[in-house]
């Protein structure tokens, strides 16, 4: 038996498909919204109702997609339909509404052996190569460049230094660095972090990202990124050794700068150095970015 979804704006969810009913799989319905992403379990088939709007299902599979969701979707179509859908909507199959049980179960059977290989590619673009998190089974650590994640021990470090994390935030830290690249929304963290039983709303999250960002400081905070509209995303940083690489020449470049600007000093002696920033001079830190 599969775990199916249907997200359908029907009355009669069973009118969409009738085949489904005559078969053994389980089926969750669903609105045919954003809203019902957060509600799908990971572990599913997703047959979305573009019979009667085509145009609001294309925006619902760009999210999915743009969320980081690895769940194959069988689209429902009329005749008409077939004519629009193309490889840009990101769809596993397509299936007429009329189609009989035994075309349902063979489409089903065929995603479902296609599941396996599209999620492993999923997950390795995600999290594969120099940029994705590096998780370390034996002793729960999650590597991210200097930020270091410790699982077992409730902890975080930058640079070998702790990071003073109340719980939430340490949760919400872990969660995002588990999933390299992939977009939340605010509706699916609060899910994922705070649970089904917190009723507080969504705004909590925008809190604690602005208190993440703040004591990862201003050259880590970056790590957390906001996709406009959607929600947030860990960001792992570029290769080490190009950014490593980059500050040093920085450095180097302001440094003989300096050099120079001291040997050819003002008429009292005083050297003056055009790139020195006054924010630094009063000690201001950098802010959180502002949630969108």
């Amino acid at each position: 038996m599969t775990d199916l979804t249907l997200m359908t704006v029907a009355s009669d969810p069973a009118s969409v498909l009738p085949s489904l009913a005559l078969l053994s799989h389980r089926v969750r319905v669903l609105p045919l919204d954003a809203a019902s992403l957060v509600k799908m379990p990971e572990n599913t088939i997703l047959f979305l109702d573009a019979r009667d709007d085509l145009a609001s299902a294309k925006t619902l599979c760009r999210l999915i997609h743009a969320s980081g969701l690895s769940t194959p979707i069988v689209l429902v179509l009329t005749e008409g339909g077939f004519t629009v859908v193309n490889a840009e909507w990101g769809v596993a199959d397509v299936i007429v509404a009329t189609a009989s049980p035994a075309e349902v179960e063979a489409r089903l059977r065929l995603v479902s052996e296609r599941g396996a290989s599209y999620a492993s590619a999923f997950d390795g673009s995600a999290a594969g190569g120099t940029n994705g998190a590096k998780r370390d089974a034996e002793d729960g650590q999650i590597r991210s460049g200097d930020l270091v994640v410790d699982t077992n021990g409730y902890t975080a470090s930058l640079h070998g230094h702790p990071i003073d994390l109340a719980y939430k935030e340490f949760e919400l830290l872990k969660y995002l660095i588990q999933h390299p690249g992939r977009v939340f929304t605010r509706a699916q963290l609060l899910q994922e972090v705070w649970g089904y039983d917190y009723y507080g709303g969504t705004r909590t999250v925008d809190v604690h990202i602005r208190r993440l960002r703040a004591k990862l400081g201003g050259e880590y905070e970056h790590l957390i990124g906001t996709v406009r509209n959607v929600g947030y995303r860990f960001d792992p940083p570029e290769d080490e050794q190009q950014a490593d690489d980059a500050r040093a020449q920085a450095a180097q470049s302001k440094a003989r700068l300096n050099a120079r600007m001291s040997a050819s000093g003002d008429a009292d002696g005083t050297a003056v150095d055009p790139v020195a920033n006054p924010a630094d001079d009063a000690g201001a830190t950098s802010a959180p970015h502002p949630a969108d």
